[in-house]
């Protein structure tokens, strides 16, 4: 079967699986916007940069090579090199035939959680990472990474599939794993320079908030397009991901009031992603009342986790390890208690319900072997670049900040009120500009500007 031919193409479930990618292609300018509103004024623009650059490195690495290595059938670790280039596509993709849904549309779905799950190791080399060395490292790591653990568990024919895990749209796959990628390059790249005595505060909370909302948009997409179908189970996913993310929002701004006395729009967000992040391997598999459980508990952990991250002094910059690697192993493990076959036919059973002790001991067993392979090879790759373009920038560079020294851009010209009242106004004489006309309006401007700075 050729890549466009039509076969035994299932309309609905085509066209469902389309909308869910296009949902799921907005989750990178969201992350994008929500790192961005997080780091200092001076590094926004990098900020928003290194996710928007994985659309480029990793769309590309997974048209290649990475769909090839994670969903060709090869052995148990990793697929084969068959699909390279999206040639010799036949009708024998394991997960995408019994599904009905177009070859492209799988290909182009799984392009998009790829192109998510690399761009959230971002926020972890915050302010800091050299963007040659964030590019060169993240289309290494989709390639030798991020498509052996989709093999793993998104492909019947991984190892992990074979012995019976369960990961419904990417708890392990995109959270757990881009987690402990994050924790690896915190390590690898140190602390900030003056952290944690400079608090660093986020520069921008709407603009957090603007990222944070299409997050939440996009996820529906996440975990209602993994069902493959326009159907119960994709309606059932897509109910749970809302319940996880309002009970994990409750619980972190109740924790904060408690602790602190204030709730914080920041604590919401945080709450609201690691609800999501917890309810991502198990939206298919488990009712309503147990995604608020899972977005109560992932919620607690994730809080946790922020003030663990503070006490051992790690720069984890945007809690991404925190957040993602916590809510993604929370999530994995609490498939094994409280997956149900009265929800999703074709999923598990998990302990509450009767299903034994098997399943959680399974989950267990994914979960330390994605969380030590990507925290391992991360180690390695992050070497290995260093080695060849160097990870982090210069001190004189991370303290003139990122935007301007490695994209020779600045998000933000302000101008003072009081150079602004004196550049503005005309002043009386033969030497005062036309300041009706732009370019005079802003060469006049400058010109006050340095002679206020002598």
């Amino acid at each position: 079967m050729d890549l466009l031919s039509l076969g035994s193409v299932n309309a609905a479930a085509t066209g469902w699986v389309l909308t869910a990618t296009v949902l799921v292609a907005v989750l990178v300018p969201g992350i994008a916007l929500f790192y961005g509103g997080m780091v200092q004024r001076k590094n926004v623009l990098a900020m928003v940069m290194q996710p928007l650059a994985a659309i480029g490195v990793v769309g590309l690495a997974w048209v290649l090579i990475g769909f090839s290595l994670a969903f060709d059938e090869g052995i148990g670790i990793i697929g084969g090199v068959r699909l390279v280039g999206l040639h010799n596509l036949g009708s024998d993709v394991p997960g995408q035939e019994e599904s009905g849904v177009a070859l492209a549309a799988f290909v182009a779905f799984h392009l998009m959680v790829a192109v998510f799950a690399t761009a959230l190791i971002a926020g972890a080399g915050a302010e800091r990472w050299h963007f040659a060395g964030y590019a060169l490292f993240v289309g290494l790591w989709s390639v030798l990474c991020y498509a052996p653990v989709a093999h793993w568990l998104f492909s019947p024919a991984g190892w992990a599939s074979e012995r019976g895990a369960y990961d419904y749209a990417g708890g392990l796959v995109v959270h757990a794993n881009a987690g402990a990628a994050a924790l690896a390059i915190a390590l690898l790249l140190g602390r900030r320079r003056e952290w944690p005595e400079e608090g660093y505060p986020p520069h921008n909370l709407p603009l957090s908030m603007v990222g944070a909302a299409l997050l939440w948009c996009g996820w529906f997409g996440l975990t209602g397009g993994a069902a493959l179908a326009s159907d119960e189970v994709a309606a059932v996913a897509v109910l749970n991901t809302a319940v996880a993310a309002a009970a994990g929002l409750l619980l972190w701004i109740g924790l904060e009031r408690l602790r602190f006395g204030k709730a914080t729009t920041l604590g919401a967000v945080s709450g609201l992603v690691a609800g999501m992040v917890a309810i991502t391997p198990a939206a298919g598999y488990v009712p309503p009342w147990s995604a608020a459980v899972i977005g109560l508990v992932a919620g607690g952990a994730c809080h946790a986790a922020v003030g663990l991250k503070m006490w051992l002094r790690l720069d984890d910059s945007l809690d991404v390890a925190a957040v993602h690697l916590t809510g993604g192993v929370v999530g994995t493990i609490c498939v094994g208690l409280f997956a149900s076959r009265a929800t999703n036919p074709r999923g598990p059973e998990g302990l509450v319900f009767g299903g034994g002790a098997g399943l959680l001991g399974e989950q267990a067993i994914s979960t330390a072997a994605v969380v030590g392979y990507s925290f391992t090879l991360t180690l390695v790759l992050g070497w290995l670049v260093n080695r060849a373009v160097r990870n982090r920038v210069r001190p004189v560079e991370e303290n003139i900040g990122l935007d301007v020294s490695q994209h020779g851009e600045a998000a933000y010209h302000l101008v003072s009120e009081e150079t602004r009242e004196t550049s503005v106004k005309p002043q009386p004489g033969p030497s005062t500009p036309e300041l009706s006309h732009p370019s005079a309006l802003a060469e006049h401007v400058g010109a006050s500007a340095a002679s206020a700075k002598r």
